[in-house]
């Protein structure tokens, strides 16, 4: 038992470092993005791009915030008792708070219990997941791609897939020891992450860059019709009822890109949903064809087996997907999950030590990935 723990401790200080680096280079990556922006002139994207980057920081302020409006401001370590409510108030309004939970993170691994750790590790996660595919992930990745910046459209689908990787290590702190997946399966919902993730940016770059004034029209189109499946689908992850039309707001800007469980019973719906996405690749690649044999490059000269290799490797992702599902992903009952049901009256005991499993928003989550 003592190994285990080493070995689940030291898998858990990876992924927290993994997290960092991740944080870390999407922010170099965003300031190399304006700053090319900016020295080729192009003050219309540039000033998208900023616009953009804000609208996404503030997304993740207000969950924050209400995360914590939602918690009554109960704080669990004495770094998070510093500031007062209204110091925490203005961090957010700075756009500060997301800095000040990840530097309180990064300092609890070394002075809280590790279990505390884990249950204030989870909030982050979720932030990250959100800011990831928020307006920034939508705009940020278009709009550069849309002007050949290949560096950064590598960078972000790296950058999503590896955060979806730790996402679902996250998700496996509740699930039984005997369920917990080994490092294959890790690999596994790396790979098909990865793979449909590069086809749907690798599809609205070539639409991008032949119809840049149309990607915001395809965007706007696809998150309405987005958003009214997340609304159909009853979701119940946030407290109250403005809370929660926000998360359907996001879940929108979420499957524009990639699909994400809101709800239990929801696999009829992603098969749904991954037609959907490969039509709409389809219909993509098709318009950038046309395009291209009515204006030829010198770029590229087989524009057909081009967008035919970008459909091809949606196909292969959702193959990996369906492996993924058979061999590696548990099904398991809400009841078999640790930590408490989302529906149970919390006893309130003051001295008992916070665990990862009893973070309630990641407890939903993981409801709605395992059952």
């Amino acid at each position: 038992r003592p190994v285990q723990g080493f070995k689940c401790c030291t898998q858990d200080f990876l992924f927290t470092c993994v997290d960092l680096l991740l944080f870390l280079l999407d922010i170099g990556v965003d300031i190399w993005a304006a700053v090319s922006l900016y020295k080729q002139e192009a003050y219309v994207y540039f000033s998208l791009l900023l616009l953009f980057l804000l609208g996404s920081s503030m997304l993740v302020q207000v969950y924050s915030w209400l995360w914590y409006r939602y918690d009554d401001f109960k704080m669990k370590t004495k770094i998070e008792k510093k500031p007062s409510q209204c110091q925490l108030k203005l961090l957010h309004v700075f756009q500060l708070g997301i800095f000040f939970g990840l530097f309180h993170d990064d300092i609890c691994v070394f002075i809280v219990p590790q279990s505390v750790a884990k249950f204030l590790r989870q909030d982050l996660r979720i932030l990250h997941f959100i800011e990831m595919f928020s307006v920034k992930s939508t705009f940020v990745l278009t709009l550069p791609l849309a002007l050949s910046s290949v560096l950064k459209a590598i960078g972000s689908t790296l950058s999503i897939a590896s955060f979806l990787t730790t996402y679902d290590h996250s998700m496996r702190t509740f699930l039984p020891e005997k369920e917990k997946h080994h490092m294959i399966s890790l690999v596994f919902y790396f790979i098909w992450n990865l793979v449909l993730i590069s086809s749907r940016i690798a599809a609205l770059a070539l639409f991008a860059s032949v119809l840049p004034c149309f990607i915001f029209a395809h965007f706007i189109c696809s998150w309405l019709v987005l958003f009214f499946f997340a609304w159909r689908s009853k979701t119940n992850f946030m407290e109250d009822p403005r809370g929660e039309w926000l998360y359907r707001t996001t879940v929108g800007l979420i499957w524009y890109f990639n699909w994400f469980s809101v709800a239990k019973g929801m696999r009829i719906r992603s098969v749904l949903y991954h037609a959907y996405i490969l039509i709409d690749i389809c219909i993509l690649c098709g318009l950038w064809c046309w395009k291209m044999s009515t204006d030829p490059s010198d770029f590229v000269t087989h524009p057909l087996t081009t967008a035919a290799c970008v459909v091809a490797v949606y196909v292969l992702g959702l193959l990996f997907k369906v492996i993924y599902y058979t061999f590696f992903h548990p099904n398991l009952d809400k009841d078999k999950l640790k930590g408490a049901t989302i529906t149970e009256e919390q006893p309130e005991e003051e001295e008992r030590p916070l665990k990862a499993t009893d973070n309630k928003r990641m407890r939903k989550l993981a409801e709605n990935f395992f059952c």
